[in-house]
């Protein structure tokens, strides 16, 4: 189970802080990503550095678009704010699925990661800035949205890391959330 965005001392974290601590553990897993961008010797590191971001990004992007952004949606007028964010969860999941059935040796993986972390950037830089900036004027209880946020990623956290129902003869890869494809 993970303790990512979970105070150690048991005190209540509040929903900024929750999320940020996702966005640092994100933008470090890129950089340690970007070291290894051209290391071919490495690409076992690379996959297992990109599904680890994939899997983090998704936890993080669930959990907010599920209870922080309608929740913030419902006390703020600013609709292109929130559009703006909606369609970048869009084009970060885009990449993800791309990023699922690649291998570090394929043609664009590094590239398509590269993207991925420059969207990611821009995305984390203009949520902290703006919408945070209006969640903490809106008025909403952060400390009990917080509390939420936390719950649904430990559920979330459980039910996608739970081990799936086999279908067919294919292992998970070296302990990989994902089942790889076939080689070409």
């Amino acid at each position: 189970m993970s303790t990512h965005g979970k105070p150690k001392s048991g005190a209540a974290i509040d929903a900024l802080e929750l999320l940020k601590a996702d966005h640092e553990k994100v933008k470090s897993l890129f950089l340690e990503f970007e070291s290894l961008r051209d290391n071919d010797d490495d690409d076992e590191r690379k996959f297992e550095l990109v599904d680890e971001i994939c899997y983090e990004l998704t936890l993080h992007s669930m959990i907010e678009e599920e209870i922080f952004y309608p929740m913030l949606r419902s006390v703020i007028d600013d609709d292109d704010l929130m559009d703006e964010a909606d369609v970048e969860h869009a084009g970060m999941r885009d990449l993800i699925s791309q990023l699922e059935v690649m291998y570090p040796s394929d043609d664009h993986f590094d590239a398509t990661v590269t993207v991925l972390g420059e969207e990611m950037a821009h995305h984390i830089d203009k949520e902290e800035r703006d919408m945070f900036d209006v969640a903490l004027d809106s008025g909403l209880d952060l400390d009990e949205l917080g509390e939420r946020l936390a719950a649904r990623k430990e559920e979330l956290d459980e039910d996608l890391t739970a081990p799936p129902t086999p279908i067919d003869a294919m292992e998970p890869h070296n302990n990989a959330r994902r089942t790889p494809r076939p080689p070409d």
